[in-house]
C-alpha cells in the first residue's frame, strides 16, 4: 500500500482523535460548570478533569465560553451532529402531526427531552448572565433561538386549529417560550420537586388550554 493511500486512513484517525478529544473536554466541562459553577471552573481545571493539557483545550475551543457554548449545543441536541432543532425528527413530527393537541403532545415531549439533560447548564448560563457579558450575550441568543423555535410550532398551530381568544400567533409564541421556559421547568422541577412527568403533563395541558379554543 502506498503512502498516499494511507493518508485519508490517518487524517481519519486524526479526525476521530480529535473528536473524542472534544467529547471528554465537554463532558468535563459540564460536569464542572454545573457542580462547582462557570466563574470558578477555570481552563486548568477543565483540562485536568478531562485528562489534556490546557493548550489542547485552547486549541479546541479558543475561551472558556466557547467550552459552554459547545456543551449546550450538545445537551440540547443530545448529540454533537450540527441539526437545528427543527430539522430533528421530534420536531419535524410535531409540526406534521394534524391533530392540534398531538402536536402540542409532541412539542412539550421534546422540550422534555431536552430539559432532561440541559436544564442545569441553561441554569448555568442564565444565573451568570448578570455579571458576565459573554454569557448574557449567549443566554440572549439561546432565548432567540427558542423563540424561533416556537415561533413555527404556533404558525403550525394556527393552520390547524383557531387560537383561544384570537390570539396572533406571535403572542402564542410568547406564551409557549413562557410555559416551556428552562426557568419555569428548574423552578418546578428542582425547586418545587415535580417528578419530571408531572412537569410535562402540566406543560401539555397549559397550552393546549392557553392557545386552543378547544383543549380536550
Amino acid at each position: 500500500m502506498s503512502d498516499r493511500s494511507q493518508q485519508p486512513a490517518r487524517r481519519d484517525g486524526r479526525a476521530a482523535r480529535a473528536e473524542a478529544t472534544r467529547a471528554r473536554i465537554v463532558a468535563a466541562a459540564t460536569e464542572l460548570f454545573t457542580t462547582t459553577g462557570y466563574t470558578t471552573t477555570s481552563i486548568g481545571a477543565i483540562a485536568a478533569k478531562a485528562g489534556v493539557s490546557e493548550q489542547t483545550v485552547y486549541y479546541a475551543f479558543g475561551t472558556k465560553k466557547a467550552v459552554l457554548a459547545a456543551a449546550l449545543d450538545v445537551a440540547v441536541a443530545g448529540d454533537d451532529q450540527p441539526i437545528p432543532t427543527l430539522e430533528r425528527g421530534w420536531a419535524k413530527d410535531a409540526l406534521a402531526d394534524p391533530d392540534p393537541r398531538g402536536q402540542l403532545r409532541r412539542q412539550v415531549a421534546g422540550a422534555a427531552d431536552i430539559y432532561l439533560r440541559a436544564a442545569p447548564l441553561l441554569d448555568v448560563v442564565r444565573s451568570a448572565a448578570p455579571t458576565d457579558p459573554d454569557l448574557a450575550e449567549l443566554w440572549s441568543a439561546n432565548i432567540e433561538q427558542r423563540l424561533t423555535v416556537q415561533r413555527v410550532f404556533t404558525e403550525a398551530l394556527a393552520r390547524k386549529t383557531t387560537l383561544r381568544d384570537g390570539i396572533t400567533p406571535e403572542t402564542a409564541a410568547d406564551v409557549a417560550l413562557t410555559i416551556l421556559a428552562p426557568e419555569t421547568y428548574n423552578l418546578l422541577v428542582k425547586e418545587r420537586k415535580w417528578p419530571h412527568a408531572t412537569w410535562q403533563a402540566w406543560a401539555e395541558t397549559a397550552l393546549a388550554t392557553l392557545l386552543t379554543t378547544a383543549p380536550e
